[in-house]
């Protein structure tokens, strides 16, 4: 799975918790969940959950707190994706 897929897919995810629509149309991979997309930290766990159901991976603690920005997110999804 390539990184332009993930991405779409990753950003399929996190849609349903951005409540500011008009932020969607902004978004890159330096873009911060938190900060950028206003997303509360509680969707965050759900966002988590999400990832790890739709690529069948499992993201351990240590790594959400990374998760911070897309670009990041990316990064570790395609990690676990490798295995």
């Amino acid at each position: 799975m390539n990184r332009e897929k993930i991405k779409k897919d990753l950003l399929a995810i996190i849609d349903p918790y951005i409540d500011e629509k008009e932020l969607t149309t902004e978004i890159s991979e330096s873009s911060d969940l938190i900060n950028d997309l206003m997303i509360n930290s509680a969707h965050l766990v759900d966002i988590v959950l999400d990832i790890e159901e739709k690529f069948d991976i499992m993201i351990e603690d240590d790594f959400i707190g990374k998760m911070d920005t897309v670009g990041n997110a990316l990064d570790i999804i395609e990690e676990k994706i490798a295995g």
